[in-house]
C-alpha cells in the first residue's frame, strides 16, 4: 500500500476506506467469505462488511488478527495498516461542531472530504459547495421555522467544506444545476446577485465545471431529484452515490446503482447548456434581477 496516496485526504474517512479496501483484497485473495473472517475475530459477516466499506473505525487487534488470517507477514505492511487503523479513529474537523450536524450528515462530510472528484446534480438550490455565506444562511434559516441556535455552526460547516475545492490542487467538481435552482429567489435580490456573481467567479476555476439545464429542456433523466456522485480515483476505491432526504440520507455503492446514476449524469450533461455558455446565462439572470 502506498501511504503517499493519503496526502489528498486529511481526515479519517479516507483512511478507513483505504484500509477496508486493502483488507477486502487480502480476504478475496485467500478465497475466504466475510462470514469466515468475522468468525475469526469474534464478529459477524456484517461487521466485516462495514469494515471493508470503511463505515466504522478499526480496532488494532482486529486488523492484526485479520492480517494474520490472510497470511500478511511483511512487517512494514503490517505496521502501515496498524497505523491506518489508529488514525482512522481520530476525529474529523466536522466533529468539532458536535450536534449541529446530524450523524448521517457527518458521514457524508467525511466521504466528501475524501473524494477527489465530485459530480452533483441539484434541482432545488445552488449546491452547498458553491454557496455564498449569505445564501447558505438564508437556505438554512428557511428550512427551520423555529430559531435554531446551531444555525451559524451549520453555516460555518458549509463554508469550511468549500476549502476542498478552493485550495491549490483542489478536488474537481462538476455541478449540473437546474435553472429553477439558480432562479429561485433566496434571501432577496442582493443575496441572489452575490450568489450568481460567485458562480461566475467559480466557473473560471480550472477544477470546477458548471452547467445549467434550461427550462426548455423539459422532463429529463433526474426526475427523481438531486444526487451526488463521489469518486476516489486517487485511491482506487468504488464510487459512492449520495442521496439526501429530509431526515436522513442514503449512500449507494453497488455497481448497478453506480452505473444507473452515472448514466443519468451523462444524459444531464448532454441536455444542459455547455459550460462555455454558463457565464452568459448567469449574467443574464443578474440583469433580470436588476430590472425587476
Amino acid at each position: 500500500m502506498d501511504i503517499a496516496r493519503l496526502k489528498r485526504g486529511s481526515g479519517p474517512t479516507v483512511r478507513r476506506m483505504l484500509l477496508g479496501s486493502e483488507l477486502r483484497k487480502y480476504r478475496e485473495a485467500r478465497g475466504m467469505s466475510r462470514g469466515e473472517a468475522g468468525h475469526y475475530i469474534r464478529g459477524s459477516e456484517s461487521k466485516i462488511s462495514r469494515m471493508e466499506l470503511g463505515r466504522v473505525g478499526f480496532k488494532v487487534r482486529d486488523v492484526e488478527d485479520l492480517l494474520k488470517l490472510y497470511g500478511v507477514t511483511d512487517k512494514d505492511q503490517v505496521q502501515t495498516m496498524v497505523r491506518l487503523a489508529r488514525d482512522s479513529k481520530k476525529p474529523g474537523w466536522w466533529q468539532e461542531y458536535g450536534d449541529a450536524l446530524p450523524n448521517w450528515f457527518q458521514v457524508y462530510v467525511g466521504l466528501e472530504e475524501a473524494a477527489t472528484r465530485i459530480r452533483v446534480y441539484e434541482a432545488q438550490f445552488v449546491p452547498g459547495m458553491l454557496q455564498t455565506e449569505e445564501y447558505a444562511r438564508a437556505v438554512i434559516a428557511a428550512g427551520r421555522p423555529i430559531a435554531d441556535p446551531k444555525a451559524e455552526d451549520r453555516v460555518a460547516v458549509r463554508m469550511r467544506r468549500q476549502r476542498h475545492i478552493e485550495g491549490d490542487g483542489g478536488c474537481k467538481l462538476w455541478a449540473i444545476i437546474d435553472e429553477a435552482a439558480v432562479r429561485r429567489p433566496v434571501g432577496g435580490p442582493d443575496v441572489m446577485r452575490g450568489q450568481l456573481e460567485r458562480l461566475i467567479k467559480l466557473n473560471e476555476r480550472a477544477n470546477i465545471t458548471l452547467q445549467i439545464i434550461p427550462f426548455s429542456a423539459g422532463a429529463h433523466a433526474a426526475e427523481a431529484g438531486s444526487f451526488t456522485i463521489l469518486r476516489y480515483p486517487d485511491f482506487g476505491l468504488s464510487d459512492i452515490i449520495y442521496l439526501e432526504q429530509l431526515t436522513g440520507s442514503m449512500c449507494l455503492d453497488r455497481r448497478p446503482e453506480i452505473d444507473a446514476y452515472t448514466m443519468a449524469m451523462e444524459r444531464l450533461s448532454v441536455i444542459a447548456q455547455p459550460p462555455d455558455r454558463t457565464k452568459d446565462i448567469l449574467r443574464s439572470m443578474i440583469d433580470d434581477l436588476q430590472s425587476s
